[in-house]
């Protein structure tokens, strides 16, 4: 996959191997109790070599439960099914389900020492707490969800309608996530970017109508970022609806491009958490691998291999402009300019429509 060109040397020469001891150092007893931890995750985020310095550092395994859909992981720990799952990776803005509902530890922020490095607006934000200010979730990682193409096969760049053009039929692809789906149609029916996760049933309805006339010109749903990116390279999909994976990894075998529709870029934030019924044992080292997520080492591999920034500005000084302006640290004000997704309180509407369209 191609990178941002960031030298693991130049990031972290005396920044890792300085806080390696102070952040490890405490696990000896735990390293005896735990030997592995499910992180359940993106296959975007957690690539084998993100962890394998925390696994050489902790002598505790992380084995890698790679998610489908959001919806799903939600519905997995409501109904008990994922009762393997040591860690989570819920969304910024659906974190609430997961807080409601009763299915998170608390978190003790005292616990992160890299917790002091955050980014403000992630660290301050009440997305992660309950009616009474105690918080359940960390931001770890964040980014866009572009529009990703191929360069060769349009005239023009390309935005949410072109997702809903019978003159691509086939070459076409959705997210299989009721949430972002139905707001993408939602914005071509012309609702405002300010009120498209909030849409009643009458403008549901009408979104629910393009997604029905849509089914027919997609190649698929795809589910794992893995498998759209397998769409790209053999030339079945041309234009998605997708997260940046795609692009990087064949922007330097094909004619990729990734546009970022005026409607409304789709923001993405991917907070760590905890299982309510997570042992003692098990939540110390759910600790240290927060602050593991939040360290130079994780950042600086995503970074490289991923290009995504996390929610730390631990190695953001030691990036040049270029390498800052790959993962959108360079101004954090483009955040701005984001629709960060939220799931409504009408919701379950939201599923009922999306698993109608899927059948029709």
């Amino acid at each position: 996959m191609a990178g941002s060109g960031i030298s693991r040397r130049e990031v972290l020469a005396g920044i890792a191997a300085g806080t390696a001891a102070g952040m490890f150092g405490s696990l000896s007893s735990a390293k005896a109790a735990v030997s592995e931890m499910v992180w359940a995750t993106w296959d975007s985020n957690g690539h084998p070599e993100y962890i394998a310095a925390f696994e050489a550092q902790t002598g505790v395994k992380v084995k890698l439960s790679y998610l489908s859909s959001e919806d799903a992981q939600f519905a997995a720990l409501k109904t008990g099914t994922a009762s393997d799952w040591d860690m989570i990776n819920p969304s910024l803005n659906g974190s609430w389900r997961y807080i409601k509902a009763g299915l998170l530890e608390e978190i003790d922020m005292a616990k992160i020492p890299n917790a002091a490095k955050m980014y403000d607006v992630f660290k301050t934000t009440p997305k992660v707490l309950d009616a009474s200010g105690k918080q359940f979730a960390v931001p770890y990682l964040w980014g866009l969800n572009p529009i990703v193409y191929r360069k060769d096969k349009f005239e023009s760049e390309p935005d949410y309608t072109t997702l809903f053009n019978e003159k691509y039929k086939g070459q076409l692809a959705m997210r299989d996530y009721a949430l972002e789906s139905i707001a993408i149609a939602g914005l071509v029916a012309g609702v405002p970017r300010d009120k498209v996760f909030l849409m009643e049933t009458k403008e549901l309805a009408e979104a629910k109508k393009l997604l029905v006339a849509q089914k027919p010109l997609l190649r698929t749903y795809w589910q794992t970022i893995g498998d759209l990116t397998n769409l790209f390279a053999t030339g079945e999909v041309s234009c998605a609806f997708s997260w940046r994976v795609p692009y990087d990894t064949l922007k330097d075998k094909l004619a990729m491009g990734m546009a970022k529709p005026k409607a409304g870029i789709m923001g993405w934030c991917d907070c760590f958490a905890m299982p309510a019924t997570l042992s003692a044992e098990k939540s110390e080292i759910g600790y240290k691998f927060i602050d593991y997520l939040l360290g130079a080492e994780f950042a600086t591999q995503i970074a490289k291999i991923g290009n995504y920034a996390t929610t730390s500005s631990i190695i953001r000084d030691e990036l040049s402009k270029e390498q800052q302006e790959a993962i959108f640290v360079d101004d954090m004000e483009v955040m701005k300019s984001f629709m960060w997704p939220v799931a409504p309180e009408n919701y379950s509407e939201w599923l009922k429509i999306w698993n109608e369209v899927k059948a029709s």
